[in-house]
């Protein structure tokens, strides 16, 4: 019984200790640890960022997802990354953690690379085998995009690491997606033409173009007078998605290669877009109402040439999908 009063005691007195910071210097802290810890960012010995940053993180994505939103393009959280450490399988065998929605890799390694189709990336989707981690629905599932600022506000305070997913179709853009590098040369080709872009969506595999909206026959229409169409084009139309900046999916960071610009001369009466997938559009594009900020969208006629022949171009004649 005396040894286990004393023991009570001793510890009673240590903890008195580190409460009122006397004794050893086990419960003391420096001026400027405690500054760290009042602004909310810390970071270890090796780095790596702390608490105060994937708060930074998702407060982007928020503010993105409401962004879409006041431009009329429902978007909704999608599945994420499963949190934990991972190990690639492939060329560079570097170790990732995924911490949140962020992919740290070991100093010098590529992230993009490192959660490539050759690693392995888990989505946090009940799929032991998902082709997309991260990067699709699931829980809500895509009817539940909105535009509601509510809406989007409680899930993105909920889920602040959540990648921000675009409902394709509709009223908001569709898009066209291609290998990273087909997509590279795409671009320089359009550039050439002289032919205005809208926003253009990279991640380290794949590049995506947003269009206007477009109905599934006339794409079918455009589609079957080409000789061929390489598999390794992807059409995000009515019912499909898109994963937008800044998320972070299983193959890397999500970002603007060609960021939403809106149109400063568009004069375009709204009474006229009462049909948002109608086919005849000025300039081979299609413009918001007048004041509504929304980006410029092209038509995907006149891109969709220079995206089979990029496309065609890879070798393999473009047949390989490369997530």
């Amino acid at each position: 019984m005396r040894e286990i009063l004393g023991r009570r005691r001793r510890l009673r007195f240590r903890r008195d200790q580190r409460e009122t910071g006397t004794g050893s210097g086990e419960g003391r802290t420096s001026g400027a640890s405690g500054a760290g810890s009042a602004s909310g960012v810390s970071r270890g010995a090796d780095g790596a960022r702390g608490d105060g940053d994937q708060e930074g993180d998702g407060a982007a994505r928020r503010a993105e997802a409401l962004r879409c939103a006041a431009w009329g393009w429902p978007v909704l959280p999608g599945v994420g990354l499963r949190t934990g450490e991972v190990r690639t399988t492939g060329f560079l065998r570097t170790r990732v953690r995924v911490t949140g929605a962020r992919l740290d890799a070991d100093p010098g390694a590529d992230p993009g690379r490192a959660a490539g189709p050759g690693g392995v990336v888990s989505c946090a989707c009940p799929d032991p085998e998902c082709v997309v981690p991260g990067a699709h629905p699931h829980d809500p599932e895509l009817l539940a995009a909105t535009t509601d600022a509510r809406m989007i506000g409680w899930w993105w305070d909920s889920r602040p690491d959540a990648p921000v997913l675009l409902a394709t179709g509709g009223r908001a853009p569709c898009a066209v997606s291609l290998p990273a590098v087909a997509g590279v040369r795409a671009l320089a080709a359009l550039d050439a033409r002289g032919l205005r872009l809208g926003p253009v969506v990279a991640t380290p595999t794949r590049w995506a173009i947003l269009v206007a909206p477009y109905r599934l026959e006339r794409l079918g229409e455009l589609l079957y007078a080409k000789d061929g169409v390489p598999s390794s084009l992807r059409f995000h139309g009515d019912g499909g998605y898109l994963p937008l900046p800044p998320s972070v999916t299983g193959t890397g960071q999500v970002r603007w290669e060609r960021e939403p610009l809106p149109d400063p001369a568009d004069d375009t009466d709204p009474a006229d877009d009462t049909d948002p997938a109608r086919d005849g559009r000025d300039e081979g594009g299609s413009s918001a109402p007048e004041g509504s900020g929304r980006p410029w969208l092209p038509d995907v006629e006149a891109v969709l040439d220079a995206l089979v022949e990029a496309s065609s171009s890879m070798p393999g004649g473009g047949s390989r999908l490369a997530y």
